[in-house]
């Protein structure tokens, strides 16, 4: 299990590594901030397709063989990222990336849901969110703080380097899920999606990462606008919130059982990360630093308790479910990386903050659909 989890604080490292350096690299490349926020949507909008056929081809597929393989070719494109010369390698080198991830996310999700005892999979996914949480923190941190005090460069090679050096270790992992000999297509997906609950968590997910994607996306373009010296180090520290995310998901079984249902967790989650959205109308950068951890840890409460929910409510298509959540939390992700940066370049930050909070009441609508707490699911996942 331990190499499951490094291979995906990794994977999250290499998602999130550029975000902290989008006002350097729109300085160094000439480009707007929107233009510069395409490295992360670019990324982002492969995962919201790529999983579903990579759920699919999981059910038929080795697990272990696809996340190795996906691992590998991601080292490769961190040091092709490293090399670019122009903006539009940088471009390229994430679209590859936007591909690879999903493969190994929806792998190493489906590979870890496959190891375990019914009774300890809420906890199992739990620790995997915590794994996601760090490896988004470490990404942004390190590069942020490598940046400053060597280059920017440096940071993906290194990243490329772990990757790679990660890639045999996974080769060797034992345990792999037999592939599913009967026929997956569309229809697999539909009749999934249909399920009590899925579409609902689906929802839930890409409501979440809509707001969490707008915000964290276009954070260091704000603490620059409050405090134009903010360096890229000050901008990695920013993300020490990302760290409160840690404790949160590895506490999500328990505040599930105090709760009474994963419902009720992934209210709660909601309306502490509604307050928290909020909180950033406050003009100040220290008040910034402040609300991220209330902000990340409302966040990865509903994060950290929808994995198990999906994976309860269709154990026989467990492939086909990650993918489904992944797909939707990863579509709410790319187009909150971008919708959003339109209304923060013609109206502002206030009008921004505000627009994407509405994103919090669909979510909290859709939670009505989320088994209750007298329901199978619910009972499985606390």
């Amino acid at each position: 299990m331990t190499r499951l989890l490094v291979a995906t604080v990794l994977v999250f490292c290499a998602l999130y590594a550029p975000q902290p350096l989008l006002p350097l690299l729109a300085d160094l490349y000439g480009v707007s901030e929107t233009r510069a926020a395409l490295l992360i949507t670019a990324t982002l909008l492969p995962l919201s397709i790529a999983p579903i056929l990579y759920g699919l081809w999981l059910e038929r597929l080795s697990a272990r063989r696809v996340l190795a393989g996906a691992v590998a070719l991601l080292g490769v494109s961190q040091i092709v990222f490293a090399l670019a010369d122009s903006f539009t390698v940088l471009l390229v080198a994430r679209i590859a990336q936007g591909i690879l991830i999903p493969a190994a996310l929806t792998a190493l999700m489906t590979f870890i849901a496959g190891r375990v005892a019914a009774e300890r999979l809420a906890a199992t996914m739990a620790a995997y969110v915590a794994a996601t949480v760090l490896g988004g923190f470490l990404g942004r941190a390190l590069a942020g703080l490598i940046s400053a005090y060597w280059s920017w460069e440096a940071a993906f090679w290194l990243l490329g380097g772990g990757l790679l050096a990660l890639t045999p270790l996974l080769l060797r992992l034992d345990g792999d899920q037999p592939p599913n000999a009967a026929r997956i297509n569309w229809r697999t997906c539909r009749e999934v999606f249909a399920r009590p609950g899925v579409a609902a968590t689906c929802l839930i997910g890409f409501s979440v990462f809509f707001v969490f994607a707008a915000l964290l996306t276009y954070l260091p373009f704000r603490a620059v606008q409050l405090r134009p010296e903010t360096g890229e180090d000050t901008i990695a520290l920013l993300y020490a919130g990302y760290l409160m995310g840690i404790v949160v998901a590895l506490a999500s079984g328990r505040i599930t059982r105090w709760s009474g249902s994963a419902r009720a967790t992934v209210r709660l989650g909601l309306g502490v990360f509604l307050l928290a959205t909020l909180g950033f109308l406050v003009p100040s950068l220290p008040a910034l630093f402040a609300v991220m951890l209330v902000f990340c840890g409302g966040m990865f409460l509903v994060h950290g308790t929808a994995p198990g929910i999906v994976n309860a409510l269709a154990p026989d298509r467990r492939g086909v479910v990650n993918g489904l959540y992944i797909a939707a939390y990863y579509a709410g992700g790319t187009l909150g990386a971008w919708l959003p940066g339109i209304l923060y370049a013609h109206i502002g930050w206030a009008a921004m903050v505000s627009a994407v909070a509405l994103m919090l009441l669909v979510a909290t609508a859709a939670s009505r659909g989320l088994p209750g707490p007298h329901s199978s699911q619910s009972k499985a996942e606390s």
